[in-house]
């Protein structure tokens, strides 16, 4: 089938692109939402920018599109989008969405409006072995934003691995944190994986923190060869 994926170059939307190449389908566009409000409801906002060369590390095309980021105003964006996508011969979107209803519901909706099935495939998956199975697959999964009880600036650029994931159990257990961050305890990037042609290479960053959160932005990176 003909597909693309709603892609922020996080965790999520990663896994979500390597499970639809893992089934086969003909992934033709990655599509990049790109708010220009940091609090946008629907769509992904730290190191966005970076998607472009996410889509050039796995070799697909990709349709960026960009909205104002205003709570339900910016689906209208997405429903354009999605047009476009259908035009263009793509008959589902794949979601890299796993608890929150309230992008899965609207997402769905400007599905059945415009005829594209929506496949989310990691909905309401175990978080603890979804996460051991990022790392187990070889997803490099760096940090780029954190705003919860026990994410200190340390926490931003580091990269997810089997001793991060203890410790958040443990954070878990202290402060309640998600352990895939659906409460919007974190943000991620994915930077190499299994399905990366070329990894990106960072070459500048810097952490901005205020008070109890922060974001790791990164200012210029390249691809460099596997």
């Amino acid at each position: 089938m003909n597909a693309a994926v709603l892609f922020s170059g996080g965790k999520d939307s990663t896994m979500a692109l390597y499970y639809a190449l893992s089934k086969g389908e003909d992934v033709k566009y990655l599509l990049s939402m790109k708010s220009r409000n940091d609090e946008s409801y629907m769509f992904h906002v730290p190191n966005i920018h970076i998607t472009d060369l996410l889509a050039q590390a796995v070799d697909i095309p990709i349709m960026s599109v960009e909205t104002d980021g205003v709570k339900e105003e910016e689906l209208a964006d997405l429903k354009l989008a999605f047009e476009k996508l259908k035009s263009s011969g793509v008959e589902c979107i794949y979601t890299g969405a796993l608890y929150s209803v309230y992008q899965k519901s609207r997402i769905e909706r400007l599905g059945r409006e415009v005829g594209l099935e929506i496949v989310s495939p990691y909905w309401h998956v175990d978080e603890l072995e979804y996460m051991r199975e990022i790392v187990s697959l070889g997803f490099k999964i760096i940090i780029s934003g954190v705003a919860a009880w026990g994410l200190d600036e340390s926490w931003l650029g580091r990269v997810i691995d089997d001793e991060t994931i203890d410790e958040l159990v443990e954070l878990h257990e202290k402060y309640y944190i998600d352990l895939a961050f659906e409460g919007g305890e974190a943000e991620t990037l994915a930077i190499d994986g299994p399905i990366f042609k070329k990894r990106i290479r960072i070459l500048n960053d810097k952490k901005v923190w205020n008070r109890d959160s922060g974001v790791y932005i990164i200012e210029e990176a390249i691809l460099e060869d596997k």
